[in-house]
């Protein structure tokens, strides 16, 4: 592209910084480490030999520093993959474009995003407290139809096996698998599945409070898909299909962590929350850094 982004694509504030999380590209590494709550971004940074940025705007709050010899940050998105839609379009720019001239670069860098959230799974064979990476990202929430890409044709193939079994009427999902290399650096170290990505925690979840659910049914029915390579999915939360969607067509590596804290066929939920959130922190610093 070679004309100026406008001052209303790419809104930057006074001192140039990005518009939403008000950062510099010089306060990032190029491996950030996603979480949702702000309160979680500590938890990943305590275990940084050195912190050298502390910034937060809103829910957005980023520290950078280092482990050995290798500069991380930790980024807080809030919930939901709205915020995902400016975090990551954001964290491309700070990389990508010219902030100062509004210019796209030549030379484009790759990111290495990965996500640390908590998630529920949808069988009883997924355990309380235990930790699953995600192979697909299947989004129910509608943020990559706004986008204009080219799906792949076994994702496609693949997505075309799940729509057709779920029926859920008035929902256009879609999938993408896990961007780059890191599933594989992850693999060897975490049982896998795909991850349902919802639009919000209680309809959308299929949970009934005083609002009753369209889809109550929604995760037995997610739980009952019959796909081809012994894929199921095997959990949902509301950032994935997000992150995965937006790193594939901008050039990113991405990988989800999912810190299983809820058994919705079991109906059960983790009374040591935090300290699994603590050990899928440790284990997810491990493999990147190993």
């Amino acid at each position: 592209m070679s004309t100026n982004l406008n001052e209303t694509d790419l809104i930057l504030n006074n001192d140039g910084s990005v518009y939403h999380l008000y950062l510099q590209p010089e306060d990032i590494g190029q491996t950030i480490i996603l979480v949702g709550d702000p309160e979680r971004v500590p938890m990943v940074s305590d275990h940084f030999d050195t912190i050298d940025i502390r910034k937060s705007n809103r829910e957005f709050v980023t520290h950078t520093g280092m482990i050995s010899n290798q500069r991380l940050s930790v980024v807080s998105t809030g919930i939901g993959t709205d915020n995902i839609d400016i975090v990551l379009n954001e964290l491309d720019a700070l990389v990508n474009i010219d902030l100062a001239a509004r210019m796209i670069k030549k030379q484009l860098t790759s990111l290495k995003l990965i996500r640390i959230g908590t998630s529920g799974a949808i069988h009883e064979d997924t355990p309380v407290d235990s930790m699953l990476i995600s192979s697909h990202g299947f989004g129910l929430d509608g943020l990559m139809n706004f986008y204009d890409y080219e799906p792949d044709v076994i994702t496609e193939e693949l997505l075309d096996q799940i729509d057709g079994q779920l029926g859920i009427y008035g929902v256009h999902p879609y999938l993408f698998k896990a961007p780059g290399t890191l599933f594989e650096k992850f693999t060897p170290h975490f049982s896998s599945g795909i991850t349902a990505t919802c639009s919000g925690f209680y309809g959308p979840q299929g949970r009934n409070v005083r609002a009753t659910a369209m889809y109550d049914d929604l995760l037995i029915r997610m739980a009952e898909l019959s796909l081809d390579d012994d894929l199921r999915i095997t959990n949902f939360e509301m950032e994935t299909a997000g992150i995965y969607g937006l790193a594939t067509i901008l050039g990113h590596e991405a990988i989800s962590v999912n810190a299983i804290v809820a058994n919705r066929a079991k109906h059960t939920f983790s009374k040591n929350a935090s300290e699994t959130i603590e050990v899928t922190i440790k284990k997810t610093l491990e493999v990147i850094m190993s």
